[in-house]
Formats: C-alpha cells, structure tokens, sequence
C-alpha cells in the first residue's frame, strides 16, 4: 500500500495575511486527517512573502493542536540554520504534548537567499558542510540519555523522534542510505537528479532500528478540479508564484488567470514545466493516470502532495479529490 501525505507551505494569498494561512493549514489538516491522509508536513522557508512557515516548529504545533491522529511534522526544518540541541528540545517538546504524532524531516538547504541565511545564523561557520554531522548529532540527543553524557535535550532525550532526509540530488539520498533513514525526494521543484537519487539510496541503504528497509517518498503538485481546464486555471497561481521567484521577485500567491500565455518568455516556459514536472494536474481520471504514472516511474512508499491554490475551498476540494484518487489506486494495486 502507498501511503498518501500532505506537504503544505501555508501559503499566504494576495488580499490575505499570515493569520489566514495559518486558519487555513489548520483547517486544511483537519479535513486531511478525515480524508485518510497519513501525514501533514511543513517547510521552512525564509524571505518568502508567500510562505508563512517560516516558524515551522511553532505552526507545527498550532497544526496537531487542531488535529488528533494524523501525523504532523516538518518537510522539512534547514537544520544548517539551527543548532541541533535547539531542535531536539524543540521537537521533544512537541513529542511531549502530541506523543506518537511528530516526524522531523531534516534539510542540507537553506531555504532561502544567502543574504537571509547570514541574518539567520550570524555567521556561515557551519552549514550545509557540518550536515552529516549535525544529523548524527541531533540523533544522539533523541536516544535515552546516558549518566555520563555532558549535554541532554530536555524535553527529548529517550523519545526516539523519526527523522527523514529530504534533498533534491544525490548526496542526502547517499547520507539517508548510510544512516538508514527514509529518504523524501524533493521532486515537485526539483525532478532532475529524482531517478539517480533514488537508485543511489535503494542500492546503498543500511538497515537501521530507525527504518529496516527503504523508505521513499515522492513529493508531487496535486491540482484535481472537476474538469481539466478547471484544474489548469488553478494550477496557474503555482505557476506564478515560481514565475516570480525565477525572476528573483518572490510573491504572494495571486489568483488563477485563464491561460499564462502572454505572462511568460518561452524559455521561462520551459524552465517552469520542468521544475514542475511532477505535477499532476486535471480532472480525477485524468490525475489518476498521471499518478499511476509516477508511482510506476518511482516505486514510491509514499507521495506527499502540495497545492498551492489560492481558493481555500478549491484547495480542499482538491484534497478530497485526490484522497479517492490514492485510495483507489491502493484498491487497483491490491487486487
């Protein structure tokens, strides 16, 4: 069986502000969880007027808060830009209040500029340099504490909190295989090095208490409306957003238009569909073969699926569609 998730950047619409991304996650999450989807994650991301995670810990825990069963976490924290105690204590503390519910899914990235980076740490000492040995580190804190041992997260110590390695090329995939953790690619921005990452990891995966096989996850733009044109239209606002993040203008999430043409260059066209590629986009049937597809193409343990359509109703909407969607494609598979 799949497993079908949920990978949410909160995002902030034009017209709206952060306190209704928020409203909306929240609500998102708790129709998600209705809905049978098994996780709901966050992403940091800073500098980013359209993205309002940028606290992911605390919207993290706003979201199980409203929630009860459905597994909440982060996809992922930048751990480049946090001491790994920090997050230990931070996410023990959310293992505390939500016990059994909290993944952490770890990044090598920034999530953003490196102008935004310094403001973030102060200084570039560390980085995505020190990651390998940042992960291991935070892992320690999570383990039951010793008698001996100098420094404890507390609240974290003996909570075992599941991490996952996120990246989009092969050197996660390579560190996620050594340590024998499950491995989420980040395919709905960055499809390229997916196919080469995933092989890398299966083939080089380490056996571990953490996971005792491999475990991959796929992310994928999930746009499901009534018809094709209808999906397309809403699909737009992603397009967009990406449109004025690649020409160095980051942007809230403005409404869908009826066609792009005209509001992009051809080869900014090309570049988009590809960053973009793992998009599935249409009616139910249509995204059902375009889903089909990829798991065919992946092998994939799980998609997690983003959205980024400006009308909360039709986001919810297209949730729920693509809930019958996986669960349906689970009912094929097992018979």
């Amino acid at each position: 069986m799949v497993l079908f998730s949920v990978l949410d950047l909160a995002p902030v619409i034009e017209g709206g502000d952060a306190a209704l991304a928020f409203r909306n996650s929240a609500d998102l999450a708790r129709h998600a969880e209705q809905w049978g989807y098994h996780r709901f994650w966050l992403a940091e991301h800073h500098n980013m007027p359209g993205i309002a995670s940028a606290a992911t810990t605390v919207v993290i825990g706003h979201v199980a808060a409203a929630t009860t069963t459905i597994r909440v976490g982060a996809g992922g924290v930048m751990l480049p830009n946090h001491a790994p105690l920090i997050i230990a204590e931070q996410f023990g503390t959310l293992a505390s209040l939500y016990p059994g519910r909290i993944d952490l899914g770890l990044g090598r990235a920034p999530g953003t500029d490196q102008l935004t980076a310094r403001a973030l740490r102060r200084h570039l000492g560390g980085g995505a340099d020190s990651f390998p040995d940042d992960v291991v580190e935070l892992q320690s804190y999570f383990r039951a504490s010793a008698a001996t041992q100098p420094v404890q997260a507390v609240p974290g110590a003996g909570l075992e909190v599941p991490l996952y390695l996120l990246g989009s090329s092969d050197f996660s995939a390579r560190l996620a295989a050594q340590l024998g953790l499950p491995f989420a690619f980040a395919s709905h921005f960055a499809p390229e090095y997916l196919h080469v990452a995933l092989e890398l990891y299966r083939r080089n995966f380490r056996p571990s208490v953490a996971s005792p096989k491999p475990h991959v996850i796929v992310g994928a733009g999930v746009y499901v409306a009534d018809t094709d044109a209808e999906a397309q239209r809403l699909f737009t606002s992603a397009q967009q957003q990406v449109l004025a993040l690649i020409r160095g203008r980051p942007s809230l999430l403005p409404p869908p238009v009826e066609t792009m043409d005209g509001r992009w260059s051809a080869a900014e066209e090309r570049a988009i569909l590809q960053r973009m590629r793992c998009a599935a986009v249409g009616s139910p049937e249509t995204v059902r073969r375009q889903l089909r597809a990829l798991l065919d193409e992946t092998a994939a343990d799980e998609v997690i699926a983003v959205a980024q359509i400006f009308d909360h109703a039709a986001r919810l909407r297209s949730f729920e569609m693509a809930a019958h969607i996986f669960a349906g494609l689970n009912s094929a598979a097992a018979r």
